[in-house]
């Protein structure tokens, strides 16, 4: 499934499942809430900080599922084609980023 295909998948599932679209400022904060549940698996599955019982049995690609969600709601909601957006920002990530990450010293180990 590309990008395209998902806001229009996302699209659906909110008119038939949904009722309508949370405004902008609460899927705004509702994103902000998925992002730091994201951070804290891991945080304490990758990081330094000791995982609790109950954090051992969330789902890291559920909760970044999550966050993908919510980031289409955004998109649908704002008239944004996220998939020509991401392919405008890969582009220009490709020819700006290139040679500066391939001599990056700190990249080299």
């Amino acid at each position: 499934m590309n990008i395209q295909d998902a806001q229009k998948a996302v699209d659906h599932w909110i008119k038939e499942h949904g009722v309508r679209y949370f405004n902008e400022l609460t899927n705004m904060a509702q994103l902000t809430e998925e992002v730091g549940e994201v951070a804290r698996i891991i945080a304490r599955r990758y990081g330094e900080q000791s995982e609790k019982e109950s954090d051992k049995a969330k789902d890291l690609g559920e909760e970044l599922a999550d966050v993908v969600f919510v980031v289409l709601c955004l998109a649908n909601q704002t008239g944004i084609d996220l998939q020509a957006a991401f392919d405008k920002k890969l582009d220009l990530k490709t020819k700006r980023d290139h040679d500066r990450h391939h001599q990056n010293e700190k990249l080299k180990s």
